[in-house]
């Protein structure tokens, strides 16, 4: 046996021991949950104010800092021991366990430190207790959003296909290349549903020719309308007057469907008749910004998947699952009776469900991946997504706010009410990041108690909202990873926000550009000023308290402790911040699917050779073989892939090879190959459900190390990146000699410089 092997027999063994010393614990919690289910319900609600009234206790009860210690050590003690433990029972034991302890530092601090008779002190006191409200109440909406995922699974449709109903597939483009539209018409296309209950439309808001000619070619619908107005809303209303199927399927032009789309969605519809629209996720083969700047591709989840895997399926569980735009069924009836896509806002999406719900409709919620698409290409790009979505949000929240008006009910208006105020975090994000530069550059004490004190409020709050955070999402959201977002996107979501808010009317869509390349790595200076300036600000501030601590005697050594620390958590997060404007190369056409699929490769000598593919795009593949072949490069070879029990065969040319592992560039496919490829390929049924399964789930303190290394990567990289702009100054102000304008010359020129310095001699 190899080391490797005992290794892991060792880690097995203590596995097993762990689970069989806490089996008496798991017996005891699941008779108690048992016995709970069997006690009347006059007694529950008993036991509920009770614990209330405990909680109540708990929260205000004011303790020396020896007693808040003892509370500390014994709620963290109580939550480390149970934690362990599976079920969703322990998860709720653990959430009342972290709201107590954050309601007790919220309460401690608005009843005793908020004695702020400095006007500086006041300023800056009360912005950094109004951003701890708002995260406090993120947190407890959060809890209530995701503790208890639906998880809904398909209903089979019926086998009598005379009983499916009839479905539009509307597919709307404004600007996008007809490269990027096509595989999504063609895997509409192979959609496993009766012909003459189906019809696709391209929504072609461009009028472009080449996309008529293209819905020729293939025998679907090309539509266009006279006018841009309201954008994408205006783009599906104007559709919906024009066509007449039960049921409308929306897929961004980007989003490819699987063949199985439908088959999962439409089973709810035929047993809830009061069901309105069915989301799926909407997942993406590209990596966005920051999985490609950060390389954390498939290691880390993206910034999106905690919406899509949790909090939508949160949602569902109190019929408050809104409709997102695209890979999408809604129902035709409810969406004509709230006067089709909402145009007030700029997420029409959103606002279409509010309405729907308001009419008593439900929706749901199904998070199986059967769609997928390009995800934002640039930090730029991205950013300016975002800001659309929290500009609409808040829109939303000022014209039709889900507090007020009729129809919902108060679970329905929590869930919507949080994905309103998520977008709110732009100025509370940018308070947390200055808030110890206060203390450096002003001398103000934004919270009146000693460091010690704040400290034994503070740590148990954020330990357990962490600890309890990775439970719940850990699986969808590394730790600490959503500060790095929000960082990111704060100074440009703040602003639209509040104007949204003063103005609703103010703003409008904006299509977020898909299909680009960018050819050249650069730093993107434009976009990274905030955090370079809230990065610059951080380092001045660390540097001041240095000096205070070890050159003069303030007599507060362990406030400036606790800023620096604080602090330095800021200059980490910046530091990632930054790194992610460090724009990677992207110069495929087709971005690479990595999935292993059989295949057989035909040479032309005659000889076949079983293999499997490592990756695939719309224009090539990888494939792995079990043996070394003679192939060539530039051979044309032919690849069969299979659909099923059908072989589809396609010419291609070696194009590299590794070994066992060749590189395979198809020849110009025709478009029956081209739609043979992509049902082979991106619409096959199982295409994305094992995306994330080699992925690790979360661990906090892995978080943190990830955070770390990834701020201290971006500060150096931002450091590289100031030198070479400053080099790049200097050097355009200086005349080289006639001899090394030539650009060979100079960089000859340059590469003895460069020897001399590595050849000089140190300086005495």
């Amino acid at each position: 046996m190899t080391v490797k092997r005992v290794r892991h027999a060792r880690l097995q063994m203590r596995l097993l021991a762990r689970k069989r010393a806490f089996l008496p614990l798991v017996r005891l919690v699941r008779s108690a949950a048992g016995w709970a289910g069997a006690i009347p319900a006059l007694a529950q609600n008993l036991i509920l104010i009770l614990g209330a009234a405990v909680a109540y206790f708990a929260v205000t009860t004011p303790l020396s800092n020896q007693g808040q210690l003892a509370f500390a050590l014994i709620s963290l003690g109580g939550a480390l021991i149970i934690r362990p433990l599976p079920g969703r029972l322990i998860t709720q034991i653990l959430i009342v366990i972290s709201i107590i302890a954050s309601s007790r530092y919220l309460y401690w601090r608005a009843t005793e430190t908020l004695q702020l008779s400095d006007r500086t002190d006041l300023f800056f006191g009360t912005g950094l207790f109004l951003a701890e409200m708002y995260a406090w109440i993120v947190l407890l909406l959060g809890f209530f959003q995701t503790a208890w995922p639906l998880e809904r699974k398909p209903i089979p449709m019926p086998e009598d296909r005379s009983l499916w109903p009839t479905i539009d597939v509307f597919i709307p483009t404004y600007n996008e290349p007809l490269k990027v539209v096509k595989p999504t018409v063609l895997a509409a296309l192979a959609i496993d549903w009766p012909a003459d209950k189906i019809n696709i439309y391209i929504l072609d808001d461009g009028r472009r020719e080449e996309f008529a000619e293209f819905a020729k070619s293939v025998g679907v619908q090309h539509m266009t309308r006279p006018d841009n107005a309201h954008a994408k809303a205006g783009n599906i209303n104007h559709a919906l007057k024009q066509t007449s199927g039960e049921y409308v399927a929306i897929f961004d032009c980007d989003h490819i469907p699987t063949r199985t789309f439908l088959q999962i969605a439409m089973g709810w519809f035929l047993r809830d008749p009061k069901l309105s629209m069915l989301q799926t996720p909407h997942h993406f083969f590209s990596p966005d910004p920051f999985e490609k700047n950060l390389e954390t591709f498939k290691k880390v989840p993206n910034e999106g998947e905690l919406f899509y895997g949790l909090v939508q399926d949160g949602n569902d569980l109190w019929n408050a699952t809104f409709f997102c735009g695209s890979c999408a069924v809604i129902k035709r009836a409810p969406l004509m009776e709230v006067g089709g896509v909402a145009v007030e806002t700029v997420t029409e999406d959103a606002h279409t469900s509010l309405k729907m719900h308001r009419r008593g409709y439900t929706t749901a919620y199904l998070a199986i991946p059967q769609a997928a698409g390009f995800a934002t290409e640039s930090l730029s790009g991205h950013v300016g997504q975002r800001i659309r979505w929290a500009r609409g949000m808040a829109q939303i929240f000022r014209i039709d706010n889900p507090l007020l008006g009729p129809g919902l009910k108060i679970p329905q208006r929590l869930c919507y009410l949080n994905a309103m105020l998520h977008f709110f975090y732009g100025l509370p994000r940018i308070v947390f990041l200055t808030a110890p530069l206060a203390y450096f550059f002003f001398n103000a004490h934004v919270i009146q108690a000693s460091a010690i004190t704040i400290a034994l409020y503070a740590l148990p709050h954020l330990i357990h909202a962490n600890l309890n955070n990775s439970r719940i999402q850990g699986e969808f959201r590394h730790s600490f990873w959503a500060e790095v977002y929000e960082s990111v996107l704060a100074w440009y979501i703040m602003r639209p926000t509040l104007m949204a808010i003063i103005n609703p009317k103010l703003g409008k869509f904006n299509v977020t550009a898909k299909g680009g390349l960018n050819q050249h790595e650069y730093f993107d200076w434009n976009i990274s000023k905030p955090y370079i300036v809230l990065l610059v600000l951080n380092t001045i501030g660390l540097l001041i308290g240095f000096y205070r601590l070890f050159f003069i005697d303030t007599g507060e050594a362990d406030t400036i402790i606790l800023n620096i620390i604080w602090t330095v958590y800021n200059v980490i997060m910046l530091g990632a911040s930054v790194a992610v404007a460090n724009e990677a190369r992207q110069v495929r056409v087709s971005h690479r699917v990595q999935m292993k699929l059989q295949t057989t490769l035909r040479l032309p000598n005659g000889r076949s050779v079983r293999g499997e593919t490592t990756d695939y795009s719309e224009g090539g593949v990888g494939i792995l073989l079990p043996t070394d072949i003679p192939a060539v490069t530039g051979e044309k070879v032919r690849i069969t892939l299979y659909r099923g029990n059908i072989e589809h065969s396609f010419p291609a040319t070696v194009t590299a090879q590794f070994g066992r592992r060749l590189g395979l560039q198809f020849e110009e496919l025709n478009l029956q190959q081209s739609i043979d490829f992509v049902q082979c390929t991106f619409a096959r049924a199982d295409s994305w459900i094992v995306w994330t399964d080699k992925r690790k789930n979360d661990r906090p303190l892995q978080g943190l190390g990830e955070i770390l290394t990834l701020g201290i990567r971006g500060i150096f990289k931002l450091g590289k990146n100031t030198a070479d702009a400053a080099g790049r100054a200097v050097a355009s102000h200086i005349h080289l000699p006639d001899q090394f304008q030539n650009p060979v010359a100079k960089s000859k020129f340059k590469s003895l410089l460069k020897r001399g310095r590595q050849n000089r001699a140190p300086s005495a």
